[in-house]
């Protein structure tokens, strides 16, 4: 095999054109959606496409781009993408990847396959599954999307028990079974995948050159939360590794959505797989983030923290201990989190709503909940995991 087919700089053609199919799809159904189906007012789309536009040449791209919005109802995304032209929805190389639930989303072949065309990682939910967290190898692939890359995944391990970081992104033969959630391009380099838990099977998109500074979009927020105030859940951790460790630091815009929290209400009556039609919807694209000014000094120190451990370098992603758990990296990251909730609330403030109670920025606010994971909580607030 040569050195273009066992690198290739794109997956192959059929893969290209099932993920623009996909992509391009859902787009358009969104984007009916909120023309024909609900009262929709978008600000700061001109903005936002400017951003998007500059990000089409992808070997000019210098940095990879992050989006961060609130999480109020499960079809946020795609409905929001809805707000954009098809001309960005069919191009599948500027569109953003982001984080789907490993126990929703990919639980057989034909849902892996559709969410994976439809730019969805496979991420485990910790209070699902024991593969889940801050440090499994499915953060790993987007921080090396947000990265120069291409990233090609290790050797496989000689040791098939071995629990290693490092091990869990390796991935083995693709069960064949449709029960399976295994999948790979079939016409591309069985090495061009990873595991994200030594036994499954996933294409890495961060393999490919054309992935390069890819876009992600996150909901920080983690699960769905529809308060009557409109207030967010405090943020998790996960947007401050991206911002941290993808190299160099990545483009940042905020995003406000309101209105699909009463499209699909976590209290709706049955069939609740019916979206209710007339609600009215905003979409607010906040400013691009000044990411240098808000956090630079947060990344030099995480360098100056990196080069203090003086160990050899390590992958793209992959941390030691004392970057996973010490004090100084766990308080940077508490740090980075505080800094994107305020830049979300930024753009909130901007759509005319009152500020939020300080407190409910805290992770102490799962106490007020309640200790249900999902439902009505004690706060007033309905709470899904997504």
């Amino acid at each position: 095999m040569s050195d273009t087919e066992d690198h290739p700089s794109t997956p192959s053609r059929p893969w290209r054109y099932g993920s623009n199919i996909v992509m391009g799809v859902f787009g358009g159904l969104s984007r009916i959606w909120l023309k024909a189906f609900s009262k929709t007012q978008v600000d700061g789309l001109d903005g936002f496409m400017q951003v998007l536009d500059e990000r089409k040449d992808i070997e000019g791209r210098e940095r990879g781009l992050i989006t961060v919005s609130n999480h109020i109802s499960v079809v946020d995304d795609p409905l929001v993408w809805g707000a954009l032209p098809l001309r960005y929805c069919f191009n599948a190389d500027n569109m953003r990847w982001t984080l789907g639930s490993y126990d929703i989303c990919f639980t057989n072949k034909f849902l892996s396959t559709f969410f994976t065309f439809g730019q969805v990682l496979p991420t485990h939910r910790i209070a699902y599954s024991p593969y889940g967290g801050l440090f499994q190898p499915t953060m790993t692939q987007t921080i090396r999307l947000l990265s120069h890359g291409p990233y090609t995944p290790p050797t496989p391990p000689s040791t098939p028990s071995s629990t290693t970081t490092e091990s869990l992104h390796s991935a083995s033969k693709p069960n064949r079974s449709i029960k399976s959630p295994d999948i790979s391009d079939p016409f591309s380099s069985p090495h061009l995948t990873y595991s994200t838990n030594t036994i499954d099977t996933f294409p890495a998109p961060s393999a490919y050159p054309n992935r390069r500074h890819s876009w992600i979009h996150i909901f920080p927020e983690g699960k769905v939360h529809q308060h009557p105030d409109r207030t967010m859940r405090y943020f998790k951790w996960g947007v401050a590794r991206l911002l941290l460790e993808a190299d160099p630091l990545p483009r940042l815009v905020p995003i406000w959505i309101d209105g699909p929290q009463h499209i699909m209400h976590e209290e709706r009556p049955s069939p609740r797989w019916l979206p209710s039609t007339g609600e009215a919807v905003r979409i607010v694209f906040g400013q691009e983030v000044d990411v240098e000014r808000v956090f630079g000094d947060l990344r030099r120190r995480w360098e100056a923290l990196t080069e203090r451990e003086g160990e050899e370098p390590r992958e793209m992603g992959v941390l030691s201990e004392r970057l996973k758990f010490g004090k100084e990296a766990v308080d940077l990251r508490m740090e980075v989190t505080k800094r994107v909730r305020m830049e979300v609330l930024k753009v909130r403030k901007s759509a005319g709503l009152d500020d939020e109670d300080p407190k409910a920025g805290l992770v102490e606010t799962w106490r007020a909940e309640g200790g249900a994971r999902e439902g009505r909580m004690l706060d007033g607030s309905l709470v899904k995991e997504d």
